[in-house]
């Protein structure tokens, strides 16, 4: 189950991480300027965001496989149509409407470990989801910077799409349905209406929600701006698979090393720990890029660290926010994944915009999203930090 968890989540992963050594490719040949090529990936985010807000309603009626199985139909058929498209606005659209309409990917598995199990022990879980999960970004690049050397950027589309139809027969052969009828929910404006107010009006979890939109939105700058600084503003544009996948492995770190300690000192210590010390690594980040030309092993390693705290920031982060909501867990899934998807994506799109030749914008953005996060932390916890209640 968890493994197959990781693997339906990691397909939005693969989508944008190995799309990112092409990023360049496809700028050349549809003569996108600027910064224009990150549209590749912020329309993907963005699709995901504003889809991200409806599978849940769908999930708490019809049950969490029907909705799965849209949105891997959905992942498979569109990666071909990117595949087939002529121009730049078509490709964009087509990356639009593939992060909305296979959005419960990044949805519905929340949703059904929220089923089964709950608190810090969800928490737990969802660090060794992620786990498996932060595998793919590591690898993603390198096997899109190897498809470019033998066929063009299309073919990472049809990788997509071939990776998208393993997945869908795994899940078809070995996922039960988890949705139980005690919790199934009404489809209506008054129901859909209250569950999804309740899920975004709960102080608890509000906080934890925008707080982790916030600071993967920073995240999701340096992804839209990443094949540029790294390739072309550092010039390691041959070792930029190898540069990602080091920096993520952070993450995967952090994910094992939270699955392990998080029950034990509790979702809140642990998450509130990192998310001071991911404050700390932005301003060292601001003092590198600032004092001059700043060289890529100068930044690499404080990013590194930065995206670990990620690591024991989102999995915890999620689990917070879900924990009141067992009996409508698709559709606070489904908002909650809505709202943090769509706040990071503007975010991201907007600090990959400010992109300079240099990681100052990106660095300011990591303090400041960062700073944000933890002044919303503190009006969901009432000015108190490092508390236990589900301990």
């Amino acid at each position: 189950m968890i493994v197959l968890m990781a693997l339906l989540m990691s397909l939005q992963a693969f989508g944008i991480d190995a799309m990112l050594p092409a990023l360049g490719e496809i700028a050349s040949e549809f003569n996108a300027d600027g910064n224009d090529r990150q549209q590749v990936i912020g329309a993907y985010f963005l699709g995901s965001g504003l889809g991200a807000l409806f599978p849940g309603m769908f999930a708490d009626r019809f049950g969490r496989r029907p909705v799965l199985a849209v949105g891997l139909f959905a992942y498979i058929g569109f990666s071909v149509a990117c595949a087939l498209a002529t121009s730049f606005d078509m490709l964009i659209a087509m990356r639009l409407v593939q992060g909305f309409t296979c959005a419960g990917l990044s949805v519905v598995p929340a949703a059904i470990v929220r089923d089964q199990v709950g608190g810090d022990r969800m928490a737990r879980l969802m660090s060794l989801i992620m786990m498996i999960f932060l595998i793919v970004p590591i690898i993603a690049p390198a096997i899109g910077q190897v498809i470019l050397m033998f066929a063009g950027w299309q073919a990472i589309f049809v990788a997509m799409a071939v990776v998208g139809t393993l997945v869908a027969g795994w899940t078809w052969l070995r996922l039960p349905e988890t949705l139980t009828d005690e919790t199934r929910q009404k489809i209506d404006v008054g129901t859909v209406a209250r569950n999804m107010g309740q899920a975004l009006l709960n102080r608890q979890a509000i906080g934890y929600v925008i707080g982790s939109g916030l600071v993967f939105g920073s995240l999701f700058g340096f992804l839209n701006s990443s094949q540029q600084l790294i390739g072309e503003a550092f010039g390691m544009g041959n070792y930029f698979a190898l540069i990602f996948g080091g920096a993520v492995l952070g993450m995967v770190a952090a994910n094992f090393l939270n699955s392990r300690i998080v029950e034990r000192f509790g979702a809140r210590r642990v998450s509130h720990t990192a998310l001071f010390l991911f404050i700390a690594a932005s301003l060292l980040q601001l003092w590198s890029a600032s004092i001059g030309a700043q060289t890529v092993w100068q930044f690499v390693p404080i990013l590194s660290f930065s995206m670990a705290m990620l690591g024991f920031v989102g999995a915890n982060f999620s689990s917070i926010a879900m924990q009141p909501f067992y009996h409508i867990a698709g559709a606070a899934s489904s908002v909650h994944a809505s709202l943090r998807m769509t706040l990071g994506a503007v975010l991201g799109v907007a600090i990959g915009a400010a992109y300079d030749g240099t990681a100052v914008p990106l660095a300011i953005a990591m303090l400041v999203c960062s700073l944000l996060s933890l002044a919303i932390v503190l009006f969901s916890e009432r000015g108190r930090l490092f508390t236990r209640p589900n301990g």
